[in-house]
């Protein structure tokens, strides 16, 4: 049937018609659709999960591969490092059935976290990395790298980035495959499946590298790094993945602008590990000049220039050594036609002069900050109201930052978070700073679903060395960043699956929290949170503040109702401090007072609790 698809979902998709047996990742944009469209279909005889970390998530998957069952882990590029220990592991190991590890790069930082191409892992592991140019072509490599990985006996990678994950088209879907029920006890073979020693280990090592040659012989063998010579000693290009269409994108262009793009070779890659030897060496015969159009960092490139420099041949190589391409941010059609004008030696064509390459060019700046009645605002009030009964000013206190939503509190008004480094490291580098001794009392920020994550580890290793911080974990139920996802500690919902709910306050008690030291408070009354940073401030050894309410967001999705808050304008005397201390954006200004949106005011009540003159009140709960 035909149905419109973004690049995410036609991962899905594309896994259900080889007959996906398990589905695990955790949530991280831009990857989190394949799962969460998953989790919306009835799958009889497929799991679907959101796994607690990376690694978790694809030790589960890989659990499923070696017994024989197709699977597919998923994830964005920083969750690559996070699981990459266990996936070179497997690497080395193979697997039984085919195993798919889908990440999704952003080039140009849409998504926040860095600029990181994983395409670097795929040369250190020795494993096919598939790259999709659009969503049809997802669909059928999704399809293709089960196949792939077990006619070579391991895993491997499809890679998208955040054009191509999250773009949409009018595929064809066929119907899903349904995986067999069960599999047969797999062989026991410690040679395999260890490490147990060097032999082992370079036996593995030599089948590894074997895989990778066999796979780029089935990959010419089919036929599909598509090549165009066009005329001898020309111009060539060569491309990878999204950059295929930019590519076509901006030939297709020039030639309506009458730049004579007719003789120029070209060859489109469908995978950029392993490289495509033979095809890039024909292209190296046959063309003076090589365009390399690569996102990132330039591992065709530098493979070509190695290759050129072994058959002797003075080529001409145009790409990131050179300048003309940058190693940052996304490409699109006009990077692509200046880089073509330039291997041609003729001028870009006057009507794309006033193309402006960069997105963040064509962006309107506005600052990120909370959603109206999200209870993190409430918490970070609470923080600094907290320092400043304790005496302390804001910015002489050393807060480290989480990733999530948690992080927001960089933003005004706020202002109050130094760092923000990977999933769960504010703890540990809290630990860090304490240990260096500076004149700061330590605090350590983290949302619920990244302690799970990857912070529980770090609180482990604080209070075993007894250090002086106080950590704030900022509850709100959710993984709600990238889109309300599940974790250990969210209630019991529609989504597909159960979990038993795990309480935080159980968990950090039994990671060392002694009663004495952990404060349970609620965001939504900021002195709370106040008086539990004072009181933690005064104390040594690892104290734990949780501050737990529901996301805004979720609750409203459920009906949650507050009691409600209202303006009354002749109190009100335009200080702003409601503005200025909350920096909630359900409040805007009046003629006379200010005033609360309706439409996204969720009563909260933060804006009545920082009022001087009681303009702002909040009926009884």
């Amino acid at each position: 049937m035909k149905k419109t698809v973004s690049g995410n979902e036609a991962i899905a998709y594309g896994a259900l018609r080889a007959g996906v047996k398990v589905v695990s990742g955790y949530p991280g944009t831009p990857s989190t659709e394949v799962i969460s469209s998953l989790l919306k279909m009835d799958l009889p005889g497929t799991y679907v999960e959101w796994s607690t970390n990376e690694k978790t998530a694809f030790e589960v998957a890989a659990g499923a591969a070696l017994a024989g069952s197709r699977a597919l882990c998923t994830m964005k590029m920083s969750g690559l490092n996070v699981c990459y220990d266990s996936l070179i592991g497997i690497a080395y190991s193979g697997c039984k059935g085919g195993l798919v590890v889908y990440v999704a790069d952003d080039p140009g930082v849409t998504a926040g976290m860095c600029e990181q191409d994983t395409r670097g892992f795929a040369l250190m592991s020795d494993m096919p990395m598939l790259e999709p140019c659009s969503v049809a072509e997802t669909y059928e490599l999704t399809k293709f790298a089960f196949e792939l990985s077990e006619q070579i006996g391991g895993p491997v990678f499809v890679r998208l980035v955040t054009n191509n994950s999250q773009s949409h088209a009018c595929i064809e879907i066929e119907e899903r495959i349904l995986p067999p029920e069960s599999q047969p006890l797999p062989v026991r073979d410690t040679a395999k499946f260890t490490k147990a020693g060097a032999a082992i280990c370079m036996t593995q090592h030599r089948d590894l590298i074997a895989r990778l040659a066999k796979a780029e012989e089935i990959i010419a063998q089919q036929d599909r790094n598509r090549m165009r010579l066009g005329k001898k000693d020309g111009v060539g290009i060569i491309s990878v993945g999204i950059t295929n269409g930019y590519q076509n994108e901006a030939l297709e262009s020039l030639s309506e602008a009458g730049v004579n793009v007719s003789e120029i070779s070209s060859l489109e890659l469908i995978a950029s590990i392993p490289f495509a030897k033979e095809k890039i060496e024909t292209m190296i015969s046959h063309c003076s000049t090589l365009l390399i159009a690569e996102e990132l960092e330039g591992h065709i490139e530098k493979y070509v220039y190695m290759q050129a420099y072994k058959m002797g041949k003075q080529v001409k190589i145009l790409g990131k050594e050179d300048g003309t391409y940058e190693r940052i941010g996304e490409y699109d059609a006009q990077i692509l036609r200046k880089g073509i004008c330039k291997a041609l030696d003729v001028a870009l064509p006057e009507c794309f002069a006033d193309f402006k390459a960069a997105p963040e060019d064509n962006c309107t700046k506005r600052p990120i900050g909370f959603c109206a009645g999200c209870p993190h605002r409430g918490t970070y009030m609470g923080i600094e109201a907290g320092l400043k009964k304790a005496g302390l000013k804001k910015k002489d206190v050393l807060i480290t930052g989480d990733i999530g939503c948690t992080i927001l509190g960089i933003s005004p008004p706020f202002e109050i978070l130094w760092t923000e480094l990977a999933m769960g490291a504010s703890i540990p580098l809290a630990q860090g700073f304490a240990y260096s001794n500076i004149p700061s009392p330590i605090i350590a920020t983290i949302g619920d679903s990244t302690f799970f994550h990857a912070g529980m580890t770090g609180l482990v290793n604080a209070v075993q060395h007894h250090i002086n911080m106080t950590v704030v974990i900022l509850d709100n139920g959710w993984t709600a960043m990238t889109g309300m996802q599940v974790n250990p500690g969210t209630v019991q919902s529609c989504q597909m699956g159960e979990w038993q709910q795990l309480d935080l306050i159980q968990v950090v008690k039994g990671l060392g929290i002694s009663e004495e030291n952990l404060y349970v408070v609620d965001p939504y009354d900021h002195l709370s949170v106040a008086d539990a940073v004072k009181e933690c401030l005064e104390k040594d050894g690892v104290k734990l503040i949780l501050s737990r309410r529901e996301c805004a967001i979720q609750a409203a999705r459920r009906k949650v109702k507050y009691s409600p808050v209202k303006v009354i304008p002749e109190k009100c005397i335009m200080c702003r401090k409601c503005i200025h201390v909350s920096g909630c954006p359900a409040i805007t200004l009046g003629e006379n007072s200010i005033a609360l949106d309706p439409s996204t005011c969720n009563n909260c009540g933060l804006c009545a609790q920082v009022c001087p003159v009681g303009a702002i009140e909040k009926q009884a709960e």
